[in-house]
């Protein structure tokens, strides 16, 4: 705080001297009496997100090929997550999907398919061609799905996971990862890549 400009004394008489005394008292007792208010901090309002989306994003990430035939939060959706001849090296015996902790959203082993795929475009609708064979099962917190052909999985072909079930509440970004065991003595199964699926909201009225 910069200092105030000294008063000299030889200036004022006895008068003087009594109305700056005073004038001092009062400027005390006010700055006192004010001091708490002036001195309290004023505190940041603010509003946390409702949901926090978050993907790997590293050199290492493979982005995967999805379709969801509708996009909008709580609304009942077919989920195609595909894994394209690109998508592979080796044959699989195995698949396994791995789902995000914040996917708030049943799902159902009975309403899971493995697929060999048609893949869709401007004159075609992705879907199903054919049923492959497989046990599936989804852990009971529902945050892994495993998928068992009965035959290894050829990596000529384009297959998929086909899911029917009700889009999660939460709008965002969701990450499912795709792990696959190849045939052999090792039972190792290795990152193919992510789907990286969009919820949007609500529209509004």
């Amino acid at each position: 705080m910069p200092s105030l400009p000294r008063q000299r004394s030889h200036s004022l008489g006895p008068i003087g001297r009594l109305g700056t005394a005073c004038l001092g008292a009062l400027a005390v007792a006010t700055a006192t009496a004010l001091s708490p208010v002036a001195t309290t901090p004023s505190l940041a309002q603010g509003t946390p997100g409702l949901m926090e989306f978050r993907w790997e994003n590293n050199k290492d990430y493979r982005k995967l090929y999805y379709f969801i035939t509708e996009t909008t939060r709580l609304q009942r959706s077919e989920y195609y997550l595909m894994l394209r001849p690109k998508d592979r090296k080796t044959a699989i015996i195995k698949l396994n999907i791995s789902v995000p902790s914040y996917f708030d959203s049943k799902i159902d082993a009975k309403q899971i398919k493995l697929c060999k795929m048609s893949e869709g475009g401007m004159l075609k609708k992705t879907r199903c061609e054919k049923t492959i064979p497989a046990t599936i099962e989804v852990s009971a917190n529902g945050r892994s799905i495993d998928i068992f052909p009965e035959t290894p999985i050829s990596d000529k072909d384009t297959i998929g996971v086909y899911m029917n079930m009700f889009n999660p509440f939460n709008a965002g970004m969701y990450q499912f990862n795709a792990l696959a065991q190849a045939p052999g003595d090792i039972p190792v199964s290795g990152y193919l890549g992510s789907w990286l699926i969009q919820i949007d909201p609500t529209g509004t009225n």
